[in-house]
């Protein structure tokens, strides 16, 4: 068993999930403006308490949060929950659950679980990017997840797709986030996602396949997943500008199919995992730094069932 935590800037989650990546048990409550810390450890207390009795020891917790994060420190900054600036949240979790404690990134959680139960399993060059308010990507290579010197790999969304062009919340111009995250696009329209006129979701599309086509050459990828509320949302016109953007920008010989090289060798696709993706992430995270190095995670000599304090 791993418990498993989501911090996202509109809900905290939490849960117990098995080896086969099995969500046992989960709640979720919406993420305060303030005092998100203490709404969170109610949230695990509950989780734990109402996991089954029968499923043995809790073996690692598994910690995901919208990035930046410093995976070195175990502190979290999370741009869309300013409150969880330089927040030490592995070392919060380990002294709350008295488990061995790893920390990633969203979108790096989502990628572990598309590999462990979803539509990438068997993959071992592939990228999940998630495109919800936070627009950020988690890449495995060569069958290796990718955390970076301080965990950040995979944030394409302050990759520039649009020179000059617009304002990205961390402060530069022309970034992916700016034009396909949820929250750039609902200021900009000012309406809700699921009342974008055509000609938004098809530029949303073009920006996206623009990123992928550059993460697609830097990492050798095989596979692209979309995740989030936009792709969700926008639906098939979004994954048809995107793949065409791809095959136009996808010219470099590696990235063709073969014999004829008449489209790009890297596919695109939809998660189908949904929400509970995430838990299943954290999860996975956990159940891997386990298996390769479990001195490298917080407390890795305190495993055991032990409820929260």
């Amino acid at each position: 068993m791993y418990l498993a935590i989501d911090v996202g800037h509109d809900r905290l989650a939490a849960g117990v999930v098995n080896d086969f990546g099995e969500v046992l048990v989960r709640d979720r409550v919406a993420t305060p403006t303030r005092d998100v810390w203490p709404a969170l450890q109610r949230l695990v207390r509950r989780v734990v308490a109402a996991r089954p009795e029968e499923s043995g020891p809790l073996r690692a917790c598994g910690v995901t949060c919208e990035g930046p994060i410093d995976k070195e420190l175990g502190t979290v900054s999370p741009l869309h929950i300013p409150i969880l600036k330089d927040f030490t949240m592995r070392e919060r979790i380990h002294e709350l659950t008295r488990l061995p404690t790893v920390l990633a990134s969203s979108s790096q959680a989502r990628v572990i679980a598309e590999r462990w139960i979803g539509a990438a399993r068997g993959v071992s060059d592939v990228m999940v990017l998630l495109l919800s308010d936070a627009v950020e990507a988690g890449v495995v290579s060569g069958g290796r997840l990718l955390g970076g010197r301080r965990g950040n790999a995979g944030q394409i969304g302050h990759l520039n797709v649009e020179p000059g062009g617009a304002l990205c919340i961390c402060g530069a111009k022309g970034c992916l986030w700016a034009y396909a995250s949820a929250v750039a696009l609902q200021a900009e329209m000012n309406r809700p996602l699921r009342r974008a006129p055509g000609p938004v979701v098809e530029r949303t599309g073009v920006m996206i396949g623009r990123a992928i086509a550059s993460a697609a050459a830097v990492f050798d990828l095989r596979l692209v997943l979309l995740a989030g509320t936009v792709p969700s949302t926008f639906g098939g016109p979004l994954i048809e500008a995107a793949s065409r953007e791809l095959d136009q920008r996808s010219r470099i010989a590696f990235l063709r199919s073969m014999p004829d090289r008449s489209r790009p060798l890297v596919q695109l696709g939809v998660s189908t995992l949904g929400r509970e993706a995430a838990l299943v992430g954290a999860a996975g995270l956990g159940r891997l730094a386990l298996r390769q190095a479990p001195k490298s995670i917080s407390g890795s000599k305190s495993v055991g069932a032990k409820e929260p304090r």
